[in-house]
């Protein structure tokens, strides 16, 4: 079963190209919502971002919350770094186990890891393709502003601290510019699929 990575930057689409991709018959892995399931479940990735960062990142009841280790986490490049650090190899042994389990059930014809850190994290190398959604910058805010989770500042700090489009679309093996509508994003993430399944 191949693995593929899908990614693309904040409001670029990668989210409507996984659902389009599962109606396909493909696994998707999400593997920005596992880490932050992970960090709010597992009490040793919580230990070792508490002795990264401090108790700041705690909420009530000494529940680890999402939006205060967010804010200390995703200030600046340094910060984003260490979190990368701890959270990381807990997110690739995540994957490899779930791979596993879903190739022995031999349901899907591919295994897609959604994630918005692919290359970043260095995952790229463990994938036999990754495809890259894009989209023009004025697009990205709006569907992001959209959303209602985030401010316009918080949406322009966490473009800034993830690799330039420019620098994953060199890298990526298939890229979808989303500056259309959702049908030519369903047509194009659809062709793709045919050509490496």
């Amino acid at each position: 079963m191949l693995k593929v990575g899908l990614t693309g930057g904040i409001g670029c689409g990668k989210s409507t190209a996984s659902a389009v991709v599962a109606e396909l018959g493909a696994y998707i892995f999400e593997a920005d919502d596992e880490a932050k399931k992970m960090i709010r479940e597992n009490l040793t990735v919580q230990s070792e971002l508490i002795a990264e960062f401090g108790t700041d990142i705690m909420g009530a009841g000494d529940v680890m919350d999402l939006q205060k280790l967010g804010r200390i986490a995703l200030q600046d490049e340094d910060h984003q770094l260490r979190l990368n650090l701890v959270v990381h190899p807990y997110i690739y042994n995540l994957i490899d186990d779930q791979f596993e389990k879903v190739s022995a059930k031999n349901e899907h014809t591919m295994f897609i890891v959604d994630g918005a850190l692919i290359y970043e994290s260095g995952y790229d190398q463990h994938l036999d393709y990754v495809i890259v959604i894009t989209a023009l910058m004025k697009n990205r805010m709006e569907r992001a502003i959209a959303r209602g989770t985030l401010t316009r500042d918080q949406i322009l700090q966490r473009i800034d601290l993830q690799w330039s489009e420019e620098e994953k679309t060199g890298l990526a093996d298939f890229v979808i510019h989303n500056d259309s509508t959702q049908e030519d994003l369903q047509k194009e993430i659809t062709e793709i699929y045919n050509r490496i399944v």
